[in-house]
């Protein structure tokens, strides 16, 4: 019977079938007949056999097959079915050589399966190139495959003597990386899956998008942000290396270090123990998120530093920003040259006007002069002209008397006229001799004065009588 369950567990292995240490079992006995039950006495058929009917039957199907395999090569079943086992296993690894294929390191093969925690758990399933890309159906072709090796029955069959410890690893890695809980911590503090930024010589020496283009595709596993903007080349714009680099100087991480926690001790005795592990938890878990926040911050510093287009971006600014103070110092200078010379073209308008202004009040004075010295030889002249007729005095000389009332009347009509008046009543007189025609001309001007509102009639007699 032994034997059989032995036989039966290799056959499912052999058949592609997943075994999983951790999956239940569940134990369905048979019902018990009451003791008093007898088949003799209480056994009631339900029904009748038909008669029997001859049939022609051929030998096929997998267990004739394997009859046939058996006879053939001369085997005994527990042969043929460890045979039949390792080309299995031959098959799904070849099947599988092409994606997840890598050599076992024979360390790794010796660890201890109570470290679990210290384990990688992508290289034990063999996908240490996946990691954090690896999909759930590589996971479970990955344990499948493993499985089919490193089972501790095909162990035993083989005649190996290894204990099942690297077994129980693969069952635990394949449990984490199972389990997106779980599996998310692990990722968080998965070390093989981090790529070291490369130095400043490397970088001055390489080629900076291919060197840092990794670095910041590892990184963006913990964004809670996706897509992720790409570092780009020569040829990015400048709003698209502003949109990078201000993506991750506000980067948003989901990374959390639960998986490096202390054990919480899980008896409820001692409760305070059980406190304080957690609260050491948390405060392990602050600092190391405050520790990995300042150190991606140095790395985005780093490449900032390093980023040619930086450079060039900011010699552009700076020629802009040159050419815009140039622009406004030629600008100013234009609009303080401009004054200048609104300023100058001012003072010698003014002084033109000035010099206008002096000229016609030269002139106006001159004229001024002029116009005073001619009415002064034309009252002279009116002067002389009454002196000339002896002040109309008709025998002798004019009585002092006489003289001051002829004056005073010439006097008047000086008063009352102006400048061109004065002169052409000058000219009138100037040809006049006689007495008679000089009062003419006087009785002509009072007359045309006293029409004119400016003498009273009666006014200056001795020049009309």
């Amino acid at each position: 019977m032994k034997k059989f369950l032995i036989s039966c567990l290799r056959n499912i292995l052999a058949s592609n079938v997943e075994v999983s240490m951790a999956s239940p079992r569940v134990a369905l006995p048979l019902p018990v007949l009451p003791e008093a039950w007898s088949g003799d006495k209480d056994f009631k058929s339900v029904g009748a056999l038909s008669s029997a009917t001859q049939r022609n039957i051929e030998p096929v199907g997998p267990h004739f097959l394997a009859h046939a395999r058996r006879k053939r090569h001369h085997r005994t079943y527990s042969e043929d079915e460890r045979i039949q086992a390792q080309e299995n296993v031959k098959k799904v690894e070849d099947d599988d050589a092409s994606e997840i294929s890598e050599p076992e390191d024979p360390l790794m093969l010796q660890r201890d399966a109570k470290d679990w925690k210290g384990q990688d758990h992508y290289a034990v399933l063999g996908l240490s190139k996946y990691r954090y890309r690896a999909t759930e159906d590589q996971i479970k072709r990955a344990h499948r495959k493993k499985v089919l090796r490193h089972h501790p029955d095909k162990k035993a069959a083989a005649g190996s003597t290894e204990d099942d410890s690297f077994f129980k690893c693969i069952q635990k890695a394949t449990e984490v990386l199972l389990d997106p809980v779980k599996r998310r911590q692990f990722d968080s503090v998965d070390e093989g899956a981090d790529v070291e930024p490369p130095s400043k010589k490397q970088t001055q020496k390489g080629n900076f998008y291919k060197l840092w283009s990794p670095v910041f595709e590892s990184e963006a596993r913990f964004s809670k942000v996706q897509p992720v903007p790409k570092l780009g080349n020569e040829k990015s714009t400048k709003e698209e290396v502003e949109t990078f680099y201000n993506f991750w100087y506000n980067f948003d991480s989901w990374r959390s270090f639960e998986y490096q926690d202390e054990d919480v001790p899980d008896d409820n005795e001692n409760r305070d123990q059980k406190r304080h592990v957690e609260r050491k938890n948390n405060n392990a878990r602050r600092k190391k998120k405050t520790e990995d926040t300042a150190r991606l911050r140095t790395l985005v510093d780093d490449a900032l530093a390093l980023d040619e287009r930086i450079k060039k971006f900011r010699q552009e600014d700076r020629k802009h920003k040159d050419k815009k103070r140039l622009d406004k110092e030629a600008e100013a200078k234009k609009a303080t040259e401009d004054a200048a010379k609104a300023k100058e073209e001012a003072e010698r308008l003014k002084k033109e006007k000035d010099e206008a202004d002096k000229a016609e009040k030269a002139e106006g004075k001159k004229a001024k002069e002029a116009a005073k010295n001619a009415a002064k030889k034309n009252k002279r002249v009116l002067k002389s002209s009454v002196k000339d007729v002896n002040y109309f005095a008709e025998s002798g000389n004019a009585s002092p008397a006489q003289i001051d009332a002829v004056l005073n009347d010439v006097e008047m009509v000086m008063a009352k006229i102006d400048n061109e008046e004065l002169a052409a009543l000058a000219g009138k007189l100037s040809s006049k001799k006689s007495a008679a025609d000089v009062k003419a001309v006087y009785a002509e001007e009072i007359t045309r004065l006293v029409g004119a509102g400016k003498l009273k009639d009666g006014e200056a007699k001795t020049l009309t009588s």
